[in-house]
């Protein structure tokens, strides 16, 4: 008992233009792109954490040449000190 418009059970919903998806929807292409979303949110989720470690070294790197200066200080005012008391 086939009909013309597909088998036995009577519509063929492929042939069917009046479908509410795509026909190529199918369940790899759809893994496919809940795995890309996924995927752009590990990204981003690492390009927020970089951006914090980029702004930690920065500021660490300020602290460094900080005392860089501030011991190359102390030296220069030992040098000058004792430049002074050999003075007469």
């Amino acid at each position: 008992m086939a009909t013309d418009r597909g088998g036995i059970w009577g519509k063929n919903p492929v042939r069917e233009r009046d479908l509410p998806y795509e026909p190529f929807a199918c369940a790899p292409a759809l893994k496919l792109d809940a795995h890309e979303r996924l995927h752009k949110l590990q990204i981003d989720a690492l390009e927020g954490r970089l951006a914090r470690l980029e702004l930690v070294l920065e500021r660490l790197e300020k602290r460094l040449w900080l005392a860089v200066y501030g011991v190359a200080a102390g030296l220069l005012a030992q040098a000058l000190q004792g430049l002074v008391t050999m003075a007469p």
